[in-house]
């Protein structure tokens, strides 16, 4: 202790003296280094830094706590938004409908949500009850005897203590099995479903890595032939299927109108399904319009409306003239098309006579409208760049897409044209063409502008038509597939992937798996889920449906929670299409907001603000259509004003809200980490898509 002290000692008298060292420990020894030279600048003022970083430190301290008290700012802003939005939904709605307030939408479903709803409650109440007195057993297994301790009957405390031993034992021989079956059975599906999706994404990166992609041949135009003789350039008809399309009729009409090629070899087809009659005057004066350019285009409208886009199409290749024409471009009401757009089509058919279909890809101009169209913009890209390109480079064959697509007549001929029986007349011709032996090609390099609904409720009417038709077209097609003469694997190809795995099979364990019994093997935990199938397998397969659109990776968590909230949806939409139950066979036009372009959403703003009587439409428009007009002008000032739009409430996404923040609430007594927050982020998200707060608002 003595040498420490005169240690001590001389290490002050060195400071005074202006001569800094360094003493190294070496037990039990001690050993003295001399610093000399611009180093000991440093250590004079030690002293002086040690005070400095006592205030650092307290500002970082301070900022943090900034940070913090934002936080918890912003939290309480968006929770008091949100109780403010259910309060407005809820409490101040006046008379509105909600969704399934409708005949025949869904009912089965929602009565056996608020059952299951109304029993986890009841559970959960049982659950608290046990849990404050102390009888609660945690982590239980299957097995009871090996890891429960049930009381003696001295240690039994009246008839409630009774009851919750007997449903204990109840659940454990009687429900935590048959779960755990249908459980893994649904694990086993999921894995299979994503094996699938890992296959398709090295198939798109082998694309890539080797640049593969659909060639022309030489070169299939002359410079000079574009106003010459037109041999290079075959007969193409441009059809346009649209039905009261308001928004979007005057640029799509005006898109294929200005398409490069020889108008001796064009015609456009107009093909309206309007009831309305301002919008079917509207439609004909833009055709007349581009009728006096110099443009063949044709109007023509149905008397009797049957078979919504199938019989309009089928109508349409029914005229006469359609036997001079070799192929067919098909573009919805709101795709426009750019001006090369057959240019880049249709030379892949040249010298290819097995190939019926050229299929392009989507581009969506409003993809960054909203939350909604941001998570629809993945699900798409992902759809086009990895399913459609992979399967048309392997496979030759690929779900036709509806629009933006170019047929050889004689494809559509041979498999017999179009047929109304389902709502996805789409994929049946495709499926025909197929098995007739024809080949698809997907471009992923052609782009075609076009919009993703914007309000929950056209997306959500759009997604049942998606799964519901595909179910019934299964059915129907079915012995077809069979018989067929293709070979065994491309019958294995259509039956197993294209319709069980990817139509019916995905909805199936989603809603199953997230929605039933991850929610109710909170309240049987001997069932309990694995935190690989809720969290790391969800997480990976989300990662892998982001990478077609990188820009959208922060949204990586709403996109999870969101497709697990739409599996509700698309679920009861594959029940009815397979069983062919009420609403199976039901179309509703999606709504569009006409947005081609920035421009052109102020001029269609201007354009709606303006009365009937200033849209210029006399030019080319005959004297009986103006005399139409004039009596629509005075229907439309003696009309009553629109009723106001509201937006819906969606019961069966409120129900399974509930469900999962029970179930959630019930995760905390086991002390389940992962499965709590799963169940209490997916739940909030029910609750956002259930009160429509996801997508347009409605003022």
């Amino acid at each position: 202790m003595t040498s420490s002290l005169d240690l001590s000692d001389w290490w002050a008298k060195k400071i005074r003296n202006g001569t800094p060292v360094v003493v190294t420990m070496q037990n039990p020894n001690y050993s003295v280094v001399e610093i000399d030279g611009p180093d000991a600048a440093a250590f004079r003022s030690m002293d002086k830094d040690r005070g400095k970083n006592a205030k650092q430190f307290t500002w970082v301290l301070l900022l943090k706590a900034h940070r913090a008290v934002g936080c918890v700012a912003w939290l309480a802003t968006a929770l008091w938004a949100l109780l403010r939005a259910v309060k407005m939904r809820l409490f101040l709605r006046r008379g509105f409908p909600t969704e399934s307030d409708l005949p025949g939408k869904g009912r089965s479903l929602l009565r056996f949500l608020r059952a299951f709803l109304v029993l986890s409650v009841v559970m959960l109440a049982f659950e608290m009850i046990a849990y404050w007195k102390g009888w609660h057993f945690k982590k239980p297994n299957l097995h009871l005897p090996d890891n429960l301790h049930i009381p003696e009957a001295t240690e039994i405390r009246g008839w409630m203590h009774t009851a919750y031993l007997t449903w204990l034992a109840f659940r454990t021989d009687y429900i935590a099995y048959p779960i755990q079956v249908v459980s893994n059975f649904c694990i086993v599906l999921f894995i299979i479903q994503s094996l699938d999706r890992i296959i398709l994404c090295l198939g798109c990166f082998w694309i890539k890595l080797k640049k593969i992609k659909p060639n022309i041949n030489g070169d299939p135009f002359k410079s000079d032939d574009i106003e010459g003789s037109g041999s290079e350039y075959p007969m193409v008809l441009v059809q346009i299927p649209m039905c009261n399309e308001k928004e979007v009729y005057e640029q799509s009409i005006s898109a294929a109108c200005q398409v490069d090629w020889p108008r001796d070899r064009l015609l456009v087809q107009i093909l309206d399904d309007s009831d309305d009659e301002t919008i079917k005057l509207l439609i004909r004066s833009e055709v007349s319009k581009w009728s006096q350019r110099g443009v063949n285009i044709v109007y023509q409208h149905r008397l009797i409306r049957t078979g919504y886009k199938a019989g309009n199409l089928k109508s349409a290749m029914s005229c006469d003239y359609v036997k001079d024409y070799e192929f067919v471009a098909i573009f919805d009401a709101d795709f426009t098309p750019n001006p090369d757009f057959l240019k880049k089509t249709i030379p892949h058919f040249k010298g290819n006579p097995e190939l019926g279909l050229v299929q392009a890809r989507w581009s969506f101009v409003n993809k960054d409208e909203n939350l909604l169209t941001r998570l629809q913009n993945i699900n798409l890209c992902f759809h086009f760049e990895v399913e459609q390109q992979v399967n048309g480079i392997f496979l030759n064959f690929f779900g036709f897409n509806g629009t933006a697509g170019v047929w050889r007549i004689k494809a559509l001929e041979d498999s017999g044209g179009w047929l109304e029986r389902t709502t996805v007349e789409d994929m049946d011709i495709a499926v025909r063409a197929h098995l007739n032996g024809w080949k698809f090609i997907f471009l992923n390099d052609v782009k075609v502008l076009c919009e993703v609904p914007e309000s929950f409720e056209a997306y959500r009417k759009q997604q049942h038509r998606w799964h519901s038709g595909p179910m019934h077209l299964f059915r129907v097609c079915l012995p077809a597939i069979i018989a067929s003469k293709i070979s065994i694997w491309k019958k294995a190809n259509l039956v197993l992937l294209f319709f069980l795995l990817r139509k019916l099979i995905l909805p199936f364990y989603s809603f199953t798996l997230f929605c039933v019994i991850l929610p109710l093997s909170m309240f049987v935990p001997e069932a309990e889920l694995p935190i690989w199938v809720i969290c790391y397998i969800p997480v990976l397969m989300s990662l892998l449906n982001i990478l077609p659109a990188p820009r959208s990776l922060p949204f990586i968590v709403p996109y999870l929670l969101f497709e697990n909230t739409m599996s509700v949806t698309k679920f009861n939409a594959m029940v009815v299409g397979l069983f062919q139950l009420g609403s199976s066979y039901e179309w509703i036009v999606t709504k569009k907001a006409g947005r081609s372009s920035e421009s052109d959403l102020l001029m269609a703003a201007e354009r709606d603000s303006k009365p009937i009587h200033q849209l210029q439409l006399n030019r080319g428009v005959s004297e009986g259509e103006l005399i139409e007009l004039n009596k629509l002008k005075d229907q439309q000032v003696a009309a009553p004003p629109p009723p106001k739009k509201e937006n819906q409430i969606y019961k069966k996404e409120l129900a399974l809200a509930l469900l999962l923040l029970t179930a959630a609430f019930r995760s905390l007594l086991s002390a389940q980490g992962i499965h709590f927050y799963f169940l209490l982020f997916q739940g909030v998200s029910f609750l956002l898509v259930g009160l429509d707060l996801i997508g347009e608002q409605m003022s």
